[in-house]
């Protein structure tokens, strides 16, 4: 039977008036009837995804998002909802092509351009990012996205005086937003101005406006301000608040059980008969010079250790990304065993390599004749995959004291992964931390590594004679441009939240932190005891 084009006309244009009167169940349920008659349209595929997210149920919206864009791959509305969806997925990767494809279109979209700037803050990409949110700006104005997202960046980077204009003109357009109260709360912490970080602080956590993560990440910021006062069991009582509204908020993430793969991955690699581990010899190295791999566990001083050796004209850096993709997928997949990487020959593995550097260069990052560093405190847990993929290569193994670790960690923010995800309690930071430790040091019992530990402590307190040693270490000559990395610091592309602390120099204000928090920790040093015996703390 032939439809009316009339009367689907008049039901589209009533969706979108149910959509813009923001009754988006009624729009839903409309639209679900008419997808249901054999009308299919982008519009309605959109506002059913609208809702469904609106449920929760983001892989029911992202399998209707796609549909859209198949069916109508110039629907602007459709692209940019399949971004959206695919960025709160956590997938900003898929995000970024379909935002780059509706920009090739469409250059003139500021708030595509701002969304793009989302996805890079998501791939860690600040400067590009900051890039995408200005042209946002300068296309309109009043983007109030592009506007909150700037004074972010600039905070991250440790450029409170920068993010305080960009907050105070989010002001302008929405008073009170969220985002840029935080930002603001961060420049006046950076400033001393103790009082009126908490005040706004406190008024965001019962703003009604609020969203479950902003309040979550004004309670975590708030622990912040209470322990620069020194009310330390207060500053307790917010990161633990914060932290357990973010568990609610991340509960997905428990389900990938991170504590379970340590687990298993601990056995397999203590299961391995080193004997049958089979070397390769003569890795190509992608161009470089020399290759160095980062590793330790997150707030152990591999920032500052890389922030640092970054002042070498001889090196080349990359921070916190995933290189190693393909090789994980390959060979350390769910059940955990490491038999079948110590049997792989050159032949196996060549196409991974080639996949690392691939990904090296896709970051922009040219390492021909340079040493290579990449920093990635969690790579310790892909040892095996590092020994058999590069044999050549050097491991510096960050070091702090355990108790300063876990509860850092535990006050931090981090974007949100399975593993970060067990840093929300201190039970399972702690838990975590002497898993990955464990792992570390059996591998290294097991495989023929180029292992060099360095000591935050003794990186932050004799700063020139440690760098000296890492350097005798990786090959590299000490130059005082190495102490210079405050600077280096703030135009550094990706942050951590390492980066704004590294922004004011030197800071030794850090060790023996743990101290402050004695009586929380207690429950938690006969798991860090062992660790802390062992590296003589």
């Amino acid at each position: 039977m032939a439809r009316n084009l009339e009367a689907d006309m008049e039901t589209l244009r009533t969706v979108l008036r149910l959509a813009q009167e923001r009754d988006f169940v009624g729009a839903a349920a409309l639209s679900e009837r008419t997808l249901a008659s054999g009308f299919e349209h982008p519009l309605l595929l959109n506002v059913v995804a609208t809702r469904r997210e609106q449920e929760g149920k983001l892989d029911q919206a992202l399998a209707l998002l796609e549909r859209a864009v198949t069916i109508a791959p110039a629907d602007v509305g459709a692209r940019n909802a399949l971004a959206l969806c695919l960025q709160r997925l956590d997938r900003p990767a898929d995000a970024l092509v379909h935002l780059d494809a509706l920009l090739q279109r469409h250059p003139e979209l500021s708030f595509a351009h701002a969304s793009r700037g989302n996805a890079l803050i998501a791939l860690g990409f600040l400067k590009r990012a900051r890039d995408s949110h200005l042209r946002a700006i300068e296309l309109d104005p009043k983007n109030l996205a592009a506007a909150a997202a700037l004074a972010s960046i600039a905070t991250h980077m440790g450029q409170h005086a920068e993010a305080r204009r960009w907050a105070e003109r989010t002001f302008e357009l929405a008073p009170g937003f969220p985002d840029a109260v935080l930002s603001i709360a961060a420049a006046d912490l950076a400033d001393g101005d103790l009082s009126a970080a908490e005040s706004r602080l406190r008024a965001l956590i019962q703003d009604t406006r609020a969203g479950p993560s902003d309040r979550a990440r004004g309670t975590g910021q708030l622990g912040d301000v209470l322990d620069a006062g020194g009310r330390h069991s207060e500053a307790f009582e917010a990161y633990q608040a914060g932290n357990q509204a973010l568990r609610q908020i991340n509960r997905r993430f428990a389900a990938a059980n991170a504590p379970g793969y340590m687990r298993a991955s601990i056995a397999a690699i203590e299961r391995l008969d080193a004997g049958s581990w089979k070397r390769l010899a003569g890795a190509a190295a992608g161009g470089a010079a020399g290759h160095v791999f980062l590793i330790g566990f997150p707030r152990s001083g591999t920032t500052l250790l890389d922030a640092a050796l970054d002042g070498s004209p001889r090196v080349a850096s990359l921070e916190e990304h995933e290189l190693l993709t393909e090789g994980v997928l390959a060979f350390m997949r769910e059940p955990v065993t490491f038999e079948p990487l110590a049997r792989a020959d050159e032949e196996s593995v060549r196409a991974l390599r080639e996949a690392y550097w691939r990904r090296v260069r896709g970051a922009g990052i040219d390492v021909t004749d340079k040493i290579f560093v990449d920093k990635h405190p969690l790579n310790s847990v892909k040892l095996p995959l590092i020994a058999k993929l590069f044999p050549e290569a050097k491991i510096l193994f960050a070091v702090r004291d355990p108790r300063d670790v876990v509860l850092s960690c535990f006050r931090r923010r981090f974007r949100m992964n399975p593993s970060m995800f067990e840093l929300l309690t201190l039970p399972g930071a702690a838990s975590f931390y002497a898993a990955v430790m464990e792992f570390a040091h059996a591998a290294r019992r097991q495989l023929a590594l180029d292992w060099h530990e360095v000591r935050y402590e003794r990186l932050a307190g004799e700063f020139p004679a440690e760098m000296r040693r890492v350097c005798d270490a990786v090959g590299l000559e000490w130059t005082d441009a190495m102490g210079e990395f405050a600077g280096r610091a703030e135009r550094r592309e990706h942050a951590t939240p390492s980066t704004a602390q590294l922004s004011q120099g030197l800071v030794t204000s850090q060790m023996g932190q743990w101290r402050n928090y004695e009586a929380q920790l207690r429950a938690q040093l006969p798991v860090l005891a062992p660790w802390i015996e062992r590296f003589g703390y």
